[in-house]
């Protein structure tokens, strides 16, 4: 009786079967891990990366703080937040401030510009007026930044003119912040029907537009990020007077910071104690 050689039992064969198979399942799961890193890495080309620093001495204008509510507070997980009101010298013009910077961001916790005024102001009581353009670009003490426009009316009937943007991974974020304008529209009509809203997000192709416009363009949606907004009350319907107050205050308030310095010493920073 001849023996049966090792080929023919089958089991070298199928030995390098299964390392061919571990070996393509090890260099899949290594190219999804790298593949973010070298895709998003295409934000290095425009050069230097930047966070605008907020100035609160400004010459005529009076600056109060106002605290971030905590429920607001929670939502963000903000690292860091700057919220205020300054007074012009003439007490009539006010403009309203907030940033807030994440230095860095957990997989389990929404994103920073996920909660535009679009969602919170309109949760808040505010509603939407129609306002064109609904977006401008502007340049920030040499940086170009694209702001979204809206026209808020408050539950006392005065007009409240905001612009907001943001900044990913040190640089302007390519696409528009105006997610949550489609979604807040779809949630009104829903209420009205008195449907239901869990899927409005899941449902909602203007949002991942975005997500796939922000993947077209090599631009994380995910890390260090920073988000803006100004907003002045509208006096006598002149809108016109309130986008020039705003225009002109984002080049005052705001200067860009070392990215790198400041990214740095928040990760250096000591420990908190409690």
């Amino acid at each position: 009786m001849q023996a049966s050689s090792p080929s023919d039992s089958g089991g070298p064969v199928l030995g390098r079967k299964a390392y061919v198979i571990v070996g393509l399942l090890t260099a899949l799961v290594l190219g999804l891990w790298a593949f973010p890193w070298l895709w998003y890495s295409k934000t290095e080309r425009t050069g230097t990366r930047l966070w605008l620093s907020e100035r609160r001495d400004l010459d005529g204008w009076t600056f109060r703080e106002v605290p971030v509510s905590e429920r607001a507070e929670a939502i963000l997980v903000a690292d860091r937040t700057f919220s205020g009101e300054y007074r012009g010298s003439d007490e009539r013009t006010a403009v309203n401030v907030f940033s807030a910077k994440r230095y860095s961001e957990k997989a389990d916790e929404i994103g920073l510009f996920m909660h535009t005024p679009d969602r919170c102001w309109t949760d808040g009581g505010w509603s939407l007026e129609p306002a064109s353009p609904e977006h401008l670009e502007l340049e920030v003490n040499g940086l170009r930044m694209r702001f979204e426009r809206r026209l808020f009316a408050a539950r006392d009937g005065h007009l409240e003119l905001t612009y907001f943007g943001g900044l990913v991974g040190g640089q302007p974020v390519p696409y528009r912040l105006d997610h949550n304008l489609s979604v807040g529209m779809k949630r009104a009509l829903r209420r009205k029907a008195g449907s239901a809203e869990s899927g409005v997000r899941a449902a909602d192709t203007h949002f991942w537009g975005r997500v796939w416009q922000g993947f077209l363009e090599r631009s994380p949606l995910v890390g260090p990020k920073q988000f803006v907004r100004v907003s002045t009350r509208v006096v006598g319907g002149d809108v016109a007077a309130a986008d020039r107050v705003l225009t002109d205050f984002l080049g005052r308030w705001l200067e860009p910071s070392d990215y790198a310095a400041e990214l740095k010493a928040w990760h250096e920073r000591p420990p908190t104690q409690g």
